[in-house]
């Protein structure tokens, strides 16, 4: 699935931020990105924006993607949005999916958050994205 021509694998955090607790699809998300011989951390369940913060920055990963059903979308995804720009994490990924509407999706994208995936979304559209993004914004 992916076409990664690094000197490493793609490093990824898969989180699951605030009460929300339903994760099988980041479950599905993180094996599916394992599977296309990506590093994967995955925080689990309950996780604040400063920890997953904290890890992203820890295991130098490429990029974060959290999943997120409970509606918090606009409060969880800008508030890691300025623990990275204040980490000076500029060239990590924040990227996401889950039940955001599409109008919540457009501002979030021009606070920076990458693009972020409704259910259904291909497994292999994410893989792509992820990979092509990093190709693009990380120096190796």
């Amino acid at each position: 699935m992916s076409d990664n021509q690094f000197n490493r694998p793609i490093r990824v955090l898969v989180a699951k931020v605030g009460l929300d607790g339903h994760d099988r699809g980041a479950r599905i998300i993180a094996t599916t990105l394992r599977d296309a011989g990506m590093e994967v951390i995955y925080t689990g369940l309950r996780q604040t924006p400063e920890m997953v913060v904290n890890t992203a920055l820890q295991e130098d990963v490429d990029a974060i993607g959290i999943s997120i059903l409970s509606g918090a979308h606009m409060t969880v995804f800008p508030k890691v949005m300025a623990l990275m720009k204040e980490k000076k994490m500029d060239d990590v990924l924040l990227t996401g999916g889950g039940i955001i509407p599409a109008d919540d999706m457009a501002e979030l994208k021009k606070i920076g958050v990458g693009e972020l995936f409704p259910p259904g979304t291909s497994t292999a559209d994410i893989v792509t994205y992820i990979t092509n993004w990093v190709h693009t914004n990380r120096n190796f």
